[in-house]
């Protein structure tokens, strides 16, 4: 039954892990790096606040964090894509944006600038309610919704038209062109839903506290990145390296109040990281032309 516990935190634990890194997939795939996940995650956290405290509904909540992040992909597209900006400055600018507006926008609502009035969380499914250990894990939307897009993003990419024509826009932008693609219409859709994911991950953050606190992501948008990594640009593939941050930090949790130094403990997610990173990016071959603006007049 302790073995099922673990799994069932790990797994709740992994989600908001596998939403963004899901998101990083698409955008990445398409030749756009995303390292601002988590100042979208912020923006996502905050979008199911505001959503669900001016309305009352979760549900609600949920799509002004969808709106919140596509607004802030489209955003970082529009800088990336639209106007051939530098990929890792502008991703550092959405974070560095994304941490002072929810503070600002904090302040002006809750008249505070560290945490929100409480909102309601999402409502569980009480039909898996009765299931021992794992119940409460399938009760939650989010985990379900997660484990549905993760597989329909493992196809979308490898087995549908769109995935392939945004994977060969990620491999060679300018053959693509001269079959007519639109490459900066497909890169910025896949940057696009890399925000509506990493958006749904903050509003499942935020639902899971039932408030917003300032810089409540925590550096899981970083950690997002490195699943996708390790996971070799592939929604399952990343999926599954989120379950082993996931694990990491939930033994962290299960090991508070034992003989080691809480300081210590709080380091364990981000050693797994750096392990995993360290074992697994010389294997992992990122996308040809990721990082590379697509300039139509130079092709």
């Amino acid at each position: 039954m302790e073995i099922l516990l673990f799994a069932a935190a790990a797994v709740r634990i992994s989600v908001p892990y596998a939403l963004a890194s899901l998101g990083a997939c698409f955008s990445e795939r398409g030749g756009v790096i995303n390292i601002g996940l988590e100042g979208i995650m912020l923006n996502g956290a905050l979008g199911y606040t505001l959503g669900a405290f001016f309305t009352g509904s979760p549900w609600l909540g949920v799509g002004t964090a969808l709106l919140a992040g596509m607004l802030t992909g489209a955003l970082h597209a529009t800088v990336t894509v639209g106007f051939r900006a530098d990929q890792i400055t502008s991703g550092l600018g959405v974070n560095l944006l994304a941490a002072g507006l929810t503070k600002f926008v904090l302040t002006q609502v809750f008249h505070s600038s560290s945490n929100s009035s409480r909102v309601p969380g999402l409502p569980a499914w009480s039909i898996f309610a009765h299931l021992p250990a794992l119940g409460p894990v399938l009760a939650a939307p989010l985990v379900l919704l997660a484990l549905a897009l993760v597989a329909g993003g493992q196809w979308l990419l490898f087995r549908s038209v769109f995935g392939l024509r945004l994977r060969s826009i990620g491999e060679r932008p300018e053959a693509a062109a001269t079959l007519g693609l639109s490459v900066s219409a497909y890169r910025a859709a896949g940057v696009v839903i890399s925000g509506a994911l990493a958006g749904l991950a903050g509003a499942w953050l935020a639902s899971e506290q039932h408030s917003f606190t300032d810089g409540m992501t925590g550096g899981r948008g970083y950690i997002a990145i490195a699943a996708m990594i390790v996971g070799k640009w592939s929604p399952l593939g990343a999926a599954a390296a989120c379950l082993l941050f996931g694990a990491a930090e939930a033994l962290q949790i299960a090991l508070q109040g034992e003989r080691f130094p809480n300081e210590l403990l709080q380091t364990l997610p981000y050693v797994v990281t750096m392990l995993a990173l360290a074992g697994f990016i010389g294997r992992a071959v990122p996308p040809r032309a990721i990082g590379v603006p697509y300039d139509p007049e130079q092709s």
